[in-house]
């Protein structure tokens, strides 16, 4: 007999033993709290099961609170759609036969049989959340948000019901928003690191990527969830960049695409750094985009195309140490007609870096948006301490940086996209 068919009293029942049998899977930490909270802040590593963990909750509000409206927040439009809902650990996967929604992806609907429905939103565009009203919230890597004011987006719609509630699912970073929660007396916050979970990993994640950056300091942040300060001898630090976020311009002199290339393409290799940087006619430079990708060099060329035609971008600046001219060879089997600039990294990256840096203390530098990756990097790395990892982001963005502002010293006159140095 199909479960749907059944009586409402055997179908409570079923979904009664659907939630029994999760939490009786579950770890403590996987548990929602006990008490009165307006917020749960699920802090944990990669690996934890965290996602498992928002879905079980979703399904749990949609369940108990017929004809509800609920909201689910990722990163991206993609992520929303490919982990928290379609995702092995995501609301289709975990639900019972007896309360399985029905998925529009056009509409991005998820839809109950008890009538909730639930509205898949993105972190990259926040104005989607002004208007529309939820009785729950799932917000998803909420550290990886581009735009951080969605969440105020969200909390404006958060209204309906008799206890409207939020679950934030993240892996933390030491950013303003997450500092803020944790403080915030409505919001219960657990925690739990990746090696919680290692039972149900599989063996070569744990040998590959769990040994490789366990005592690093991306190892504490990504596995164990700690949120650690600034690196002490860090050329930037996270204050003096959260407090130059910047709407975007409405005119650029000019747009170029930095680009640090990756030696190989495999699963453990770098990423190629890929990233979109502008200067306005007062000379303040402003990073646009981030399109790094792990991949091969056909699918970084590929990225980098994409990045200069999304921005109308004048050059691509390309570090060509490892490649030779294997990069722009590489870029022009996509584009024979991109425009190239090569550079080779001669002085040692703090050289190049510290520049870019004290544009910064100058509030002559500004970010569109959150980075999270990016900035990671940027307030981790540390000059000439060994061992590190290769910051491909942040050199993208220097080689990009050092481009837009070579010739800035002087006044400043606007031709269209270009900039010339007015001599006095």
């Amino acid at each position: 007999m199909l479960a749907a068919s059944l009586p409402a009293s055997d179908l409570q029942v079923l979904n009664e033993l659907n939630q029994r049998f999760f939490i009786s899977k579950a770890r403590p930490a996987q548990i929602p709290p006990s008490g009165s909270w307006q917020y749960w802040m699920l802090k944990a590593g990669r690996g934890f099961g965290k996602t498992r963990v928002g879905g079980e909750w979703s399904v749990k509000q949609a369940r108990e609170i017929p004809r509800s409206r609920g909201a689910l927040i990722a990163p991206t439009a993609a992520d929303a759609r490919d982990v928290m809902v379609e995702g092995e650990s995501g609301i289709l996967a975990i639900s019972p036969d007896n309360f399985m929604p029905l998925y529009e992806p056009s509409k991005r609907r998820l839809t109950w049989p008890n009538g909730t429905i639930a509205t898949l939103y993105s972190g990259e565009e926040p104005n989607r959340l002004r208007g529309p009203q939820h009785h729950w919230v799932w917000a998803d890597e909420m550290a990886s948000w581009k735009y951080p004011e969605t969440w105020d987006m969200a909390l404006f719609g958060l209204r309906l019901g008799k206890n409207p509630r939020a679950v934030i699912t993240t892996t933390p970073r030491p950013i303003a928003i997450i500092k803020e929660l944790m403080k915030d007396p409505r919001c219960v916050v657990t925690g739990g690191s990746t090696y919680e979970n290692k039972d149900n990993l599989a063996p070569l994640f744990i040998t590959s990527i769990v040994k490789k950056y366990e005592g690093t300091r991306l190892g504490r942040q990504e596995l164990n969830a700690e949120i650690l300060d600034d690196n002490p001898g860090a050329l930037w630090n996270r204050a003096t960049i959260e407090a130059l976020r910047s709407p975007k311009p409405k005119q650029f002199l000019r747009i170029v695409v930095g680009v640090d290339p990756a030696v190989s393409g495999g699963e453990e290799s770098d990423e190629t750094g890929i990233i979109v940087d502008g200067v306005d006619a007062k000379g303040h430079g402003y990073t646009l985009a981030d399109y790094s990708i792990r991949g091969t060099p056909y699918e970084w060329a590929l990225q980098v195309v994409r990045a200069v035609q999304d921005w109308k971008a004048d050059r691509v600046i390309g570090e060509v140490n490892n490649g030779g001219d294997l990069v722009e060879m590489n870029l022009r089997r996509i584009d024979p007609n991109i425009p190239f600039r090569s550079v080779h990294a001669t002085r040692g990256k703090a050289v190049r870096a510290e520049p870019i840096a004290a544009l910064y203390e100058q509030g002559r530098w500004h970010h569109v948006g959150a980075f999270p990756q990016l900035e990671d990097q940027m307030c981790d790395w540390v000059p000439n301490e060994p061992n590190q990892k290769s910051p491909d982001r942040m050199d993208a963005h220097v080689w990009a940086a050092i481009e837009l502002t070579a010739n800035t010293g002087g006044r400043i006159r606007a031709t269209g996209r270009t900039m010339e140095k007015v001599r006095s």
